[in-house]
């Protein structure tokens, strides 16, 4: 956060909610001066700060923080000297006083067109448009109502940006890729870029010319360096709201329900159908033409190998143990079909 930014209480209660209160009953708590957001651990008297997991409930007491986001069933385990924000959820008070946090310290994007930006002369902007040093719109592209697009970044002919989404400095947009509104894009991103689409013959490879484009939906935010490639076909499609993280490849053909989020490095194959209000931890693969349903979570590094109709949480991790130990335990795995056989054959022995 930046030094030289500063608030008082009131105006953040002002802005979010909740009941500014004190254990000692000090008064003119509103004028208290926050310069900065920051963890229970390494707060000062000039930090606000939040608990949302009871566990941690004794730094409560340890903390320096002038200001801290609490439950009301733990508000009483505030310091003596200590405000205390009082809402239902702290996390989610959390959440939404960074975004208000950074909307005011950040600085803003200059409205209008660099003049080192390449604009074709049809490309449309809309009203309060910020494009950056040496980014590049070509024919026929859409840019929506306060947007951003950053230094370097390459907005591809015929693309549609929604209002108020932002481009980092070079992310990439192929040709026939539709972003929705009030998206983030961070830096690296690559959207549109053909898929792995070959047809074997005669000991080689030709290319399978990807035809569709890439559909994205509003409220979506894009990691860096993550790709989604381009339909073979029909489009790419991500729904609104979903989260994705670094480095996550995204397969053709792909389709991920509303408001599902992956962690890093994520793979999804081609094809793959994801349900809304899912979550794949980092390091999962998704293999292609499978379909998981609403609500389905994946535990991190798992590998999905079928499809999966009902909600829950599904794991497929092989237990990290010494090299020796592991090589053993795998070496017995590779050999529970023949076990399986013999223990049914036993059975039918002793079966009267």
């Amino acid at each position: 956060m930046s030094p030289v930014f500063s608030v008082r209480l009131h105006e953040v209660q002002a802005a979010l909610g909740g009941d500014l209160v004190s254990n000692d009953g000090a008064e003119s708590l509103g004028d208290r001066l926050i310069h900065r957001i920051g963890p229970l651990d390494s707060a000062d008297a000039t930090t606000i700060s939040f608990l949302s997991n009871p566990r941690y409930r004794a730094q409560l007491q340890d903390t320096a923080a002038g200001c801290v986001i609490v439950a009301p069933a733990v508000r009483d385990g505030v310091r003596a000297g200590c405000a205390a924000l009082v809402t239902p959820d702290p996390y989610l008070y959390f959440a939404r006083l960074t975004q208000w946090w950074a909307a005011r310290s950040r600085a803003t994007p200059l409205v209008g067109v660099h003049p080192s930006a390449v604009v074709a002369q049809d490309a449309v902007l809309g009203a309060g448009v910020s494009v950056g040093p040496l980014a590049v719109v070509e024919a026929g592209a859409v840019v929506g109502r306060d947007a951003v697009v950053g230094a370097h970044a390459f907005v591809g002919a015929g693309v549609v940006i929604g209002e108020a989404t932002r481009l980092a400095p070079r992310v990439t947009l192929m040709p026939g890729t539709r972003l929705g509104a009030r998206c983030l894009l961070h830096s690296g991103v690559v959207i549109g870029a053909d898929g792995f689409g070959f047809a074997p013959t005669g000991g080689r490879w030709e290319k399978i010319e990807q035809l569709g484009g890439v559909a994205i939906g509003d409220d979506v935010e894009i990691g860096a360096n993550t790709c989604i490639d381009r339909g073979a076909l029909d489009d790419t499609v991500i729904g609104s709201g979903v989260k994705l993280d670094n480095l996550i490849q995204i397969g053709h053909n792909v389709q991920i329900g509303d408001h599902s989020a992956m962690a890093g490095c994520v793979g999804v194959a081609g094809s793959a159908r994801i349900g809304s209000g899912c979550t794949v931890g980092g390091g999962a693969i998704v293999l292609g033409h499978l379909a998981l349903a609403d609500g389905v979570h994946i535990s991190a590094a798992s590998v999905v190998m079928r499809s999966i109709s009902k909600p829950g949480q599904y794991s497929g991790v092989f237990p990290l143990d010494d090299n020796a130990s592991w090589e053993k335990n795998a070496a017995t795995l590779r050999q529970l079909h023949t076990l399986r056989d013999r223990l049914r054959a036993l059975e039918k022995k002793m079966t009267p």
